[in-house]
């Protein structure tokens, strides 16, 4: 990686350089800090480059953080493929992976010393009176009753809430902050609750967890975190935020910048939404090509490369990030352009029988793999007399301007002979079955004498062409925002509703031999038609199975 693909020019960009300048800082600490509780998505790629890339940028430091305060929605599978994304993107962490649960004793430590100040108590309202005692973006909350327990209760109360003394749920952990504040998330937050829950990293240790909201601003300060990262979501967190740095002792007090978040059309960036495409069995899992999780989009041939390109694209800033599918299949389209080696392939095939095919003069040539890198060697096209070519490079009725094959036109056949079509044999239905076409043998490399053949096709021979699996995905939904169509009552519809049935169709092709060759995660540009890979887990040497990637050309327009 160089360090010009992370150089853009943005608000954070200018704040960091002030600060360097200023001397405020002298070198940048920044984190990434994923819940475990789902694989991570195109949304978590724009924050890993950013993260990760300003680190680079600057030489400085980036953890990767999880975020590990709710046990119950969390688990290992999810923290090793968090780390297997980020590493695949291209970068590293500095140190060891961090965990909030690491911090868990500093986390109590302090939240019994806010007590010991009078700034914490233990509440036993429930959720629901909790919501009720709130107030609402208008009105003001209202003090709970049992806001003004003394520090000698509150304390004792907390240390059994630790010991496991009281049922979950039952009691929580409130700063005393303001119940009248204008910002709903300084009506006395909760900062501990109740949990009986296995933890994956601290077991049974723990039966009260901490919030996110405490937890990651003390996280941030322990880990000496210059600029906290996050999306404009929590910019209403800050205050919060900053009070609770304010509020205990401890010397370094990062600060917290937000930028908008990305929204992919025709795709969802909510781990529960995506959750449930999975727990419900509309995907075959979290890493299925359709999904927008890095895993997923890594399974159907995007590069790292690629992502890193649109993420680029899409910049940072604090307006509206709504993405088009089309910016993100750009990106990965231009970076495949170059580096993905082509082969011919032939997904609805139909027969040519060569009438004039003649062993002792007929020739095959070799192709390059590339057009633009010769370092990538070149292969043979061997020709014989039966081949394959696309259903739709054929027609008994060409439309005007028809520059494939039709009954006695011609074609060029990519790097061999034009041929001509004599006749089209149809079954009883009047579907075309066979092609009998005839080879001028003396176009082998060279134009043909007195006429000009225009249309160039794909094809393969029928002796050596290998049979592959192909699937061919679209996209997930048929609506721009699945997740923000309403009905006509009002109320938000399901997005499940919108996904789209052909989403994803498979079919049995033919390809190249070079394809028995090939290992998992292999990627190719089967000419005309696409870019595609060797499926990570299921594609076998003697039993290929190719996912596109992208096709040629953008097609989402033409689609609406």
């Amino acid at each position: 990686m160089n360090k010009e693909q992370f150089a853009d020019n943005h608000f954070i960009r200018t704040i960091i350089d002030e600060d360097l300048a200023s001397g405020k800082h002298t070198a940048i600490q920044t984190r990434f800090p994923p819940e475990p509780n789902g694989y991570l998505h195109i949304g978590h790629a724009k924050s890993i480059c950013l993260n990760f890339g300003l680190a680079y940028v600057y030489d400085g430091l980036c953890n990767l953080r999880f975020d590990d305060t709710n046990p119950e929605k969390e688990n290992q599978e999810y923290v090793d493929s968090i780390k297997e994304d980020v590493h695949w993107l291209g970068f590293d962490w500095a140190g060891e992976p961090r965990y909030a649960s690491d911090y868990f004793d500093q986390l109590f430590d302090y939240a019994v010393g806010l007590i010991k100040d009078g700034k914490a108590y233990v509440d036993d309202l429930s959720a629901e009176e909790m919501r009720e005692y709130r107030g609402t973006l208008t009105e003001p909350g209202k003090n709970s009753p049992y806001r003004e327990r003394s520090i000698e209760e509150n304390l004792d109360l907390f240390m059994r809430m630790k010991d496991g003394e009281f049922p979950d749920g039952s009691k929580t952990l409130r700063l005393k902050i303001d119940m009248a504040s204008g910002n709903v998330n300084l009506r006395d937050p909760v900062i501990y609750r109740i949990r009986r829950a296995y933890h994956h990293n601290t077991g049974n240790t723990w039966c009260i967890y901490p919030m996110y909201d405490y937890t990651h601003a003390i996280s941030d300060a322990i880990e000496h975190v210059t600029h906290s990262l996050c999306t404009l979501e929590f910019e209403a967190h800050r205050p919060l935020y900053d009070w609770v740095l304010d509020n205990i002792p401890i010397d370094n007090h990062p600060r917290q910048y937000e930028f908008s978040r990305l929204e992919l059309l025709y795709s969802i960036t909510s781990k529960r939404k995506l959750n449930q495409l999975v727990s419900e069995g509309h995907v075959q899992g979290w890493d299925d090509p359709r999904m927008p999780t890095i895993s997923g989009m890594r399974r159907r041939g995007y590069t790292p490369e690629g992502l890193r390109l649109f993420a680029k694209r899409v910049g940072i800033s604090k307006s509206e990030n709504v993405v088009d599918m089309s910016v993100l299949e750009g990106a990965i389209r231009e970076e495949l352009e170059d580096s993905a080696p082509r082969m011919m392939a032939v997904l609805n095939p139909i027969k040519v029988e060569l009438v004039n095919y003649d062993e002792a003069l007929t020739q095959s040539r070799s192709a390059p793999y590339h057009p633009n890198h010769p370092e990538f060697g070149e292969r043979e096209v061997p020709i014989s007399k039966t081949l394959y070519i696309e259903a739709d490079d054929f027609s008994l009725n060409p439309p005007p301007g028809w520059q494939r094959l039709t009954v006695g036109g011609e074609v060029r056949l990519r790097y061999s002979y034009v041929i001509k079509c004599e006749e089209a044999v149809t079954d009883s239905s009047g579907r075309v079955v066979l092609l009998k076409c005839s080879i001028d043998h003396d176009t082998l490399g060279k134009k043909p004498e007195g006429r000009k053949v225009k249309g160039v096709i794909h094809w393969l021979s029928a002796e050596h062409a290998v049979a592959a699996t192909v699937r061919l995905y679209d996209r997930l939904f048929t609506v721009p925002r699945p997740d923000a169509v309403r009905g006509d009552d009002g109320q938000y519809r399901d997005f499940t509703e919108f996904l789209n049935p052909d989403s994803m169709t498979q079919i049995d092709a033919w390809v190249e031999p070079v394809a028995a060759t090939l290992a998992p995660e292999t990627r190719y540009q089967f000419e005309r038609l696409g870019y595609f890979v060797t499926d990570r887990y299921e594609h076998k040497p003697d039993d290929p199975l190719f996912n596109r990637t992208v096709a040629l050309k953008d097609t989402w327009q033409k689609a609406e």
